[in-house]
């Protein structure tokens, strides 16, 4: 009788421990069609700028406008943060909450100078009388790299709720999910942002 209470206990917590990697496999599968839409997003801005990147309606052009030395900052941040992420999660797969708390608050920082810099970059544009609303060429490059500023917005968001969350949680199995996904969305950002900086700000000035 006793065997049988432990062989059931068991195969419980088999069953759990299955069900759970399930769901997690589940979200993460869902969380790579989300990616996929955003990769449909990102490929119609490049399309669109693509297109009318020489509408400049007599205004000045990518040469005029960029300062690749003030962009090559703006991507050295994005990398690092990503190299920082990514020791982030080789310190939850050893269980050391206090380690991915702290690689994650200096991803933060990373990300948060980037965004800062793109937001100075915008505002310096803006009032120089080089606004959205200035050319077809201006409008889709705040399109697209406005688009991304945001996405990295958003990502810093979440990365602030879930140093909270392992701060009051640890890790957990609702907790390692979030942590992965975030990865996912952060390295596709990176991705993006250079494909940003070589076929808008590179190629632009080039």
């Amino acid at each position: 009788m006793a065997t049988d209470t432990m062989t059931n206990q068991h195969v419980a917590a088999h069953g759990g421990h299955e069900e759970h990697h399930d769901t997690t496999g589940l979200k993460m599968y869902g969380f790579w069609i989300y990616l996929m839409s955003d990769l449909i997003i990102f490929g119609s801005l490049f399309a669109t700028y693509a297109v009318i990147h020489n509408g400049t309606a007599g205004g000045p052009t990518s040469k005029d406008l960029f300062e690749l030395d003030f962009v090559l900052v703006e991507t050295f941040l994005l990398l690092f943060s990503s190299f920082t992420y990514g020791m982030a999660v080789l310190a939850m797969h050893k269980e050391r909450v206090k380690q991915v708390m702290g690689w994650l608050i200096v991803t933060f920082l990373f990300g948060a100078g980037f965004v800062g810099m793109e937001i100075y970059e915008f505002h310096h544009l803006i009032e120089e009388g080089f606004g959205p609303d200035r050319s077809g060429f201006l409008s889709s490059f705040f399109a697209l790299v406005g688009t991304h500023g945001l996405h990295v917005s958003f990502g810093l968001l979440w990365m602030a709720i879930m140093i909270i969350q392992l701060g009051l949680k640890g890790i957990t199995d609702k907790t390692k999910p979030r942590v992965l996904c975030l990865s996912l969305f952060w390295h596709f950002l990176d991705i993006v942002w250079i494909c940003v900086f070589t076929f808008v700000y590179l190629m632009g000035v080039l």
